[in-house]
């Protein structure tokens, strides 16, 4: 069965996109994004499999 690690990343609304594509190199998947505790901010958690 695949084992899976999982991260949670704040998002700033400014550099969403640069700071997903980061975590993307790195093998990590989208799996959500919800908001963050202020309006400038939204919280990704992510996954990717474990080794």
């Amino acid at each position: 069965m695949q084992k899976w690690e999982y991260a949670t990343v704040p998002l700033l609304v400014h550099a969403t996109k640069q700071i997903l594509d980061n975590w993307g190199e790195d093998g990590w998947e989208l799996v959500a994004v919800i908001p963050g505790p202020n309006p400038d901010q939204l919280v990704a958690y992510l996954k990717r499999p474990k080794a």
